[in-house]
């Protein structure tokens, strides 16, 4: 990995990185894809799965049937099925504390508003075909649906593997369609005579499906825009093989991942380095990890701590890794811990030197569907919350109705709105 100092002009090459959706010629053949489904329907679904993904993919039929899927839950690892639940698990408890809460709030004598909590009544969850169909992307979409209530998980990816169907089945999604890329979010989005449409679509995608996904945001509601993978690990000390392997772990996801390491010590840089190199000549020569730390890996050396979290605040990554933080100050550097541990900036924050990033990938419950480019600063990781609806209820006495009277003729009169107040003079 390169070795560069953190000045102000290294800062601004990577804070310029690209945004989710922001790829011009993916927008260009998404909305080609997306318009020719949208008139097409299902006879533009197959034309499309057969010139992206193959005369064996159009020809099968685009929905699993229950039959593919009971059989493929007979054939996977019961070992993987266990910790499959378990994943599930951890999952469902961290969603259910994410659900908004009903409440009913007297604002004033008379007057009475409540928020009702409702699940939408239909969602699409893509899965990514890519290499490996990622599984755990699947427990990460469906789990939280399944907590907020929706009736209706329609599941997307386009070669479904064994693992894939076998917890599809294990988490009772009887809805699973073999169809992928920008045409399966166009189908999900607008309906075929095959696929009915859904109220909101979530998942992470290649970058075809995320300028999709931006396409049909007009019409359809979408989690976000996510582009590729990012880490970024502040560190001024720590084991040198715990930090390179996050490195690694997440540039391991897509060739075109930014992985960042931002220190005060090139001694650490140096180790850091070494170590990556290292941990890269074991993996295969087609693995993503390589081009990824190739071209968008770097150590930040920067010149104070302040400087190196500045820069990780504005950078906002989709995961921040402090190996130094969290814990008490037992050794004497609570100024650093004290820094560290504001930081959070992030679509997930891991504390300490045991929280590896792919734990959070798999296995502590905490969603993995994360915002990237930036996105950290102004919301979070997908939840449960993002498969429900808050109703706002109010309920006005007669009483009520005329306390609050004055403050509705005073804003009708302030903004030319004689109706308004019209509409509370009639009932007096």
């Amino acid at each position: 990995m390169r070795v560069l100092d953190l000045t102000d002009r290294v800062a601004a090459r990577f804070l310029e990185r690209e945004r989710g959706g922001g790829d011009a010629d993916a927008a260009r053949v998404a909305a080609r894809i997306v318009r020719d489904v949208r008139r097409g329907g299902d006879a533009a679904l197959r034309r499309w799965t057969r010139r992206l993904d193959g005369a064996e993919a159009a020809a099968a039929s685009p929905r699993v049937s229950a039959g593919e899927l009971a059989l493929a839950a007979a054939r996977a690892n019961p070992a993987f099925r266990r910790q499959l639940l378990r994943a599930a698990r951890n999952v469902r408890r961290v969603a259910r504390r994410q659900l908004p809460a009903e409440w009913t709030v007297t604002v004033e004598p008379g007057v009475r508003v409540s928020q009702r909590v409702r699940p939408l009544a239909s969602v699409g969850c893509y899965v990514p075909g890519g290499r490996h169909p990622l599984v755990s992307t699947l427990v990460m979409t469906v789990v939280p649906a399944q907590v907020a209530g929706v009736p209706r998980i329609a599941l997307a990816c386009p070669r479904p593997s064994v693992e894939l169907l076998a917890a599809a089945h294990a988490l009772g999604v009887s809805e699973v369609w073999r169809v992928g890329g920008a045409q399966a979010v166009a189908a999900l989005a607008y309906g075929t005579a095959t696929i009915p449409a859904v109220e909101k679509i979530v998942g992470p995608g290649n970058r075809f499906v995320a300028a999709a996904k931006r396409l049909v945001s007009g019409d359809v509601a979408i989690d976000m825009v996510a582009g590729p993978t990012e880490v970024l690990v502040l560190a001024t000390r720590g084991d040198p093989r715990f930090i390179a392997a996050d490195l690694v772990a997440q540039a391991e996801h897509d060739p075109d991942a930014t992985a960042l390491l931002v220190t005060t010590s090139r001694a650490l840089a140096r180790r850091v380095a070494a170590v990556v190199e290292r941990a890269l000549e074991e993996l295969p020569g087609a693995s993503p990890a390589r081009r990824a730390l190739a071209t968008r890996g770097a150590i930040l050396v920067a010149p104070t701590l302040e400087a190196a979290a500045a820069f990780a605040r504005r950078y906002a990554p989709e995961h921040l890794s402090l190996p130094g933080a969290g814990g008490a100050a037992r050794d004497g550097r609570a100024r650093e811990r004290a820094i560290l541990d504001r930081l959070d900036v992030a679509g997930g924050v891991f504390l300490g030197p045991w929280s590896a990033q792919s734990l959070g990938d798999f296995a502590t419950g905490s969603n993995h569907s994360l915002p990237t480019g930036g996105t950290a600063r102004v919301r979070g990781g997908l939840s449960a919350a993002d498969f429900v609806r808050c109703v706002s209820v109010q309920e006005v006495s007669r009483a009520g109705l005329r306390r609050l009277a004055p403050v509705v003729r005073a804003f009708a009169a302030a903004e030319g709105l004689p109706a308004h107040g019209r509409a509370v003079e009639v009932r007096l």
